[in-house]
């Protein structure tokens, strides 16, 4: 079934391919969107809204498998957007408004859009790159010359959202491209309505939940998790186009589940307001898209009673572990296997690993994506013989303690540093760097070494204007871990470069620590 009808189904509203529904005693009134501004926008506003698009698009040429790409801001009409496109049954390629002409002209050689919709201020440079590869340009703000949400304006409600078989493309995700050309991971019907299932469930979604939505929606976190958990409950969101301390500190008495990157909880730390008071009707904190500090999960712990839940998911898989909704969570690790899902740790050899011993993830379920877009060669190099998918990360199953079904990333096997023949692994430096007094944050990469091969250096940002000494760092180090682990040298910096979505690039900090000469 389309998603698109799976989601009208469980509308505390009158759907428009569900007549039957009418008769309830809930109708389109219900919330479901609420912008900073005062904005209100029912289910029925939107079950509208998306029915006008879809017809539009379908009008405009747009059939069934048909690539709709979205460039644009954060907003109610791009949700629309983005239902509407799985509405007509063409498949959504969203891409972060900040990539520029050079990036964007790789999106669209790859993809072959039929439709690219823009922001209004970047369709003069991005129509020429649209009209090279045939795609047709549509600008989202009304009022432009090309208006989608004007032109939808005067389009029929009435329309029957086409039929799509759960193997069907619903939406192609570029991965981030932070080590190497982005790739388009391929999610369909059934992915989608997988993942926003169990995810309701064990996640304990209930009626009445309010979601705190202030993440980017052309990622998997804002989009397929955020906003699926939110519509599959038929709940409301409060809505902000970015990270905003002041308006996340002002909605979240209002709310019953937030979910952030680690940024958003270590903003929130940083302003005095925060307590336990603010956040005493929320149930529930959800971390993902990069790793979460023992330290600010703990320190958000103390400071508001709420331990934060961290799980772990990507592009190509949605959501594969979760801590749980009731129960201990553990900092620093990312929980079980979501139920349908399975996880593995496998060494070198693909046999699997013992408890605690740090292997790749490999992991199958429902949710897994169909492949990479146009790449048969590449997915079949990321998948094993019996159809496991490789992640590409580092972790274990079990070990300190811990339940042997319970996940711990170590992190991604390409960050993995061999200096001297040894296996570093970051993820671990970094926690003992972490622990340290007056370090806020750190990140760990390898650099070429004509002797070792590759030789480990760190970047640390001191927290609150702490005065660090590097010698005093590293010497600190050397008490706790190997030697071989310890970085050659420490660089110390105001903050860590990252993406839109709070992961270290390490990409960047890799090739700037490469050029600064190590100190003697």
């Amino acid at each position: 079934m389309n998603f698109y009808a799976r989601l009208a189904a469980r509308f505390p509203s009158r759907a428009l391919e569900q007549p039957a529904l009418a008769g309830l005693a809930q109708n389109g009134g219900a919330p479901c969107i609420e912008t900073g501004d005062g904005r209100r926008i029912t289910y029925g506003d939107l079950d509208a809204a998306t029915a006008r698009m879809a017809r539009l698009l379908v009008e405009l040429g747009a059939g069934p498998g048909a690539r709709v790409v979205a460039h644009v801001d954060k907003s109610p009409e791009a949700l629309f957007l983005y239902l509407a496109t799985l509405r007509a049954g063409c498949a959504f390629v969203p891409l972060n408004v900040a990539y520029q002409a050079a990036e964007l002209s790789h999106f669209l050689d790859d993809a072959a859009p039929a439709i690219v919709v823009c922001a209004l201020r970047n369709e003069a440079w991005l129509a020429p790159l649209a009209e090279r590869v045939g795609a047709r340009v549509l600008t989202l703000e009304a009022d432009g010359a090309g208006s989608l949400t004007d032109g939808a304006a005067s389009s029929s409600a009435d329309f029957p959202t086409v039929g799509r078989a759960a193997s069907d493309l619903a939406a192609i995700v570029y991965t981030s491209g932070t080590t190497g050309r982005s790739k388009g991971a391929m999610l369909t019907h059934g992915n989608l309505a997988a993942n926003a299932e169990v995810l309701h469930a064990a996640w304990r979604w209930r009626p009445g939940d309010v979601l705190l939505h202030a993440l980017p929606i052309f990622h998997v976190h804002g989009l397929f998790v955020a906003c699926h958990g939110a519509l599959w409950n038929g709940g409301a969101m409060l809505w902000l186009p970015r990270l905003d301390v002041d308006e996340l500190l002002r909605l979240l008495p209002r709310a019953t589940v937030m979910m952030g990157v680690p940024t958003h909880y270590a903003r929130l730390l940083a302003d005095p307001r925060l307590d336990r008071a603010r956040c005493a009707g929320v149930r529930l904190f959800i971390s993902g898209s990069a790793p979460l500090s023992v330290e600010t999960f703990e320190e958000f712990r103390g400071r508001t009673g709420h331990a934060i839940l961290e799980r772990y998911g990507m592009s190509e898989t949605l959501m594969i572990t979760s801590n749980p909704c009731d129960g201990e969570r553990v900092a620093g690790t990312v929980g079980r296997a979501l139920p349908g899902t399975a996880v593995r740790v496998v060494d070198e050899r693909g046999a699997p690993c013992p408890a605690g011993a740090i292997g790749g993830i490999e992991v199958r379920g429902p949710s897994v994506f169909g492949g990479y877009w146009r790449m048969p060669e590449k997915t079949r190099e990321e998948f094993t013989a019996d159809g496991w998918f490789k992640t590409g990360d580092v972790g274990r199953l079990g070990g300190a303690g811990l339940s042997d079904d319970v996940l711990t990333i170590v992190g991604r096997a390409k960050d993995v540093i061999i200096t001297g023949g040894f296996n570093v692994y970051p993820k671990e430096v970094e926690g003992f760097l972490d622990q340290l007094d007056g370090v806020l944050e750190s990140a760990v990469v390898g650099v070429p070494d004509a002797e070792f091969g590759e030789r480990v250096v760190a970047a640390v940002v001191p927290r609150g204007g702490a005065a660090l000494d590097e010698a005093a760092l590293i010497a600190a180090l050397r008490t706790r871990i190997a030697h071989f682990k310890v970085p050659r040298r420490i660089a110390l910096v105001a903050e860590l470069p990252r993406n839109a979505m709070g992961k270290v690039q390490k990409n960047l900090l890799r090739e700037r620590l490469r050029r600064e000469p190590e100190r003697e």
